[in-house]
């Protein structure tokens, strides 16, 4: 324990003697450590995680698929979302959402 004590007091003489190392390290050390809690918290978020929802694993996702290009996926209409949940009768709820692109 006592020659820790004095590895600790010589690292701290050595760092205040170079602040410009002090600085570098510290802040490199503090990147180091955000972006690695960055990282995680979105894995953990993402993937560890799973959706807030009851039941999630029955979530579904529509999507029409073209028939002159079968390859290719895109979103209803409203209208088409609209007559699929007046017709629906396998599923408990229906949402929708929408995403806009933004040009500036």
């Amino acid at each position: 324990m006592n020659t820790l004590l004095q590895d600790l007091r010589f690292a701290l003489r050595q760092l205040r003697k170079s602040p410009g190392f002090t600085v570098v390290a510290v802040l490199t050390l503090a990147l180091g450590i955000g972006a690695n809690t960055a990282i995680f918290s979105i894995v953990d978020a993402v993937v560890l995680r799973s959706f807030p929802y009851p039941d999630a694993n029955q979530l579904v996702v529509m999507f029409d698929v073209p028939l002159k290009r079968p390859d290719t996926l895109s979103g209803i209409s409203y209208r088409d979302f609209r007559e699929c949940r007046e017709q629906n009768n396998v599923l408990s709820e229906m949402a929708g959402n929408t995403f806009h692109d933004l040009l500036l």
